[in-house]
């Protein structure tokens, strides 16, 4: 069972891109922005800049203020950034919880990271703000994965930077 109180490091077991459970790699960690190092921080940064500005062709302003308020969810394996997501308090974004700037390492799509990603989201929003509805708002080619995970569709569809979006909730 995973479970931690404010800092993790646990390894996990995971499916391999055959769909094979691998042996336990990858650790799983969470901290508030203030106790990222400037490596994590980085890695974080770049991840985020490969993914939602270079492969998404998005030019946007990713730092956004928020970061600072928010606890930052890693996943690695050893070195190397595989995902990562952000979890923010209620009234933050939303009115609920909820999880944001969720991203995988190009190198790991298919491993089964996205989904170990936000099932560990979803337990670290809970431990750290108590139960209740979690809201996302989620790219619309998404929406299968997150309604696999709980999440329901609560709007209509809506552009952000250009992609389109839907907003969703996890009661």
């Amino acid at each position: 069972m995973w479970y931690y109180r404010y800092f993790c490091g646990q390894t996990c077991r995971i499916a391999d891109k055959n769909n094979e459970m691998t042996e336990p790699k990858y650790q799983i960690e969470y901290k508030p922005f203030a106790k990222l190092t400037p490596y994590e921080l980085y890695a974080i940064i770049r991840l985020r800049n490969e993914v939602f500005v270079v492969e998404q062709n998005c030019v946007f302003q990713d730092a956004d203020n928020k970061d600072p308020d928010c606890h930052h969810l890693m996943i690695w394996d050893n070195e190397n950034l595989v995902a990562y997501s952000r979890l923010l308090y209620p009234g933050l974004a939303y009115e609920y919880m909820s999880i944001g700037r969720v991203i995988s390492s190009p190198a790991y799509r298919g491993s089964g990271a996205g989904k170990l990603l936000m099932e560990r989201s979803i337990e670290a929003c809970r431990e750290l703000f108590g139960e209740g509805p979690i809201q996302i708002g989620a790219q619309l080619y998404l929406k299968k994965f997150y309604e696999s995970l709980g999440f329901v569709q609560i709007s209509d569809i809506y552009l952000e930077d250009n992609i389109q979006h839907i907003l969703m909730r996890r009661n």
